[in-house]
């Protein structure tokens, strides 16, 4: 098999990968009900050491880089009550966290989560975060430029390996909201 974007040796159906999938992205593989069919998720097995965007590009190519996004956690705050969400957006921006997010979270203040929160709320691996997964209370704020993509490199929930996925899939991801604005240069 070979991947639609990306030059990967080892590639094949997520559904055949569960194996090297943490807990929550694995459960959330198996009981794929998106618009996207669940053959078209794609995992490609790579090296841990690779795992962070800047030297994942650096290795597999820069053309990489247009078409991969970035999952990040955000805590948004008000009257003393934090409420977690996640950002989806490319890679080759950031996410507008005191506007698009804290507006759409209605907080007061908003920022990226600490990692030990992150890491623990989502059961997913710093630098692996992915949209697929995550916790059901969770809104999933996504970039439109994200779903226009015909097909996204993200993070798999652990470093070992990434997915690739339609764009229109992380529309019909559970509480996604697709934002216009939130990834900014």
């Amino acid at each position: 098999m070979r991947a639609p974007i990306g030059e990967f040796d080892a590639v094949r159906p997520a559904a055949e990968a569960l194996d090297l999938l943490v807990t929550p992205v694995a459960d959330a593989v198996r009981g794929w009900g998106g618009d996207v069919p669940a053959e078209q998720l794609i995992h490609v097995d790579t090296d841990p050491q690779w795992a962070d965007t800047a030297t994942f590009v650096e290795h597999y190519g820069q053309d990489i880089l247009e078409q991969s996004a970035n999952c990040v956690v955000v805590a948004g705050k008000r009257g003393g009550e934090s409420t977690l969400a996640a950002c989806l957006v490319l890679s080759s921006t950031r996410v507008d966290v005191n506007g698009v997010v804290r507006r759409q979270l209605g907080s007061r203040k908003a920022s990226f989560a600490p990692m030990d929160t992150a890491t623990g709320e989502t059961g997913m691996e710093y630098g692996g975060i992915t949209p697929i997964g995550l916790p059901a209370h969770w809104q999933l704020l996504v970039d439109a430029a994200v779903v226009d993509l015909p097909y996204v490199l993200i993070g798999s929930g652990s470093r070992r390996g990434k997915l690739i996925v339609p764009g229109k899939a992380f529309a019909g991801l559970p509480n996604a909201v697709v934002l216009e604005g939130l990834g900014v240069a």
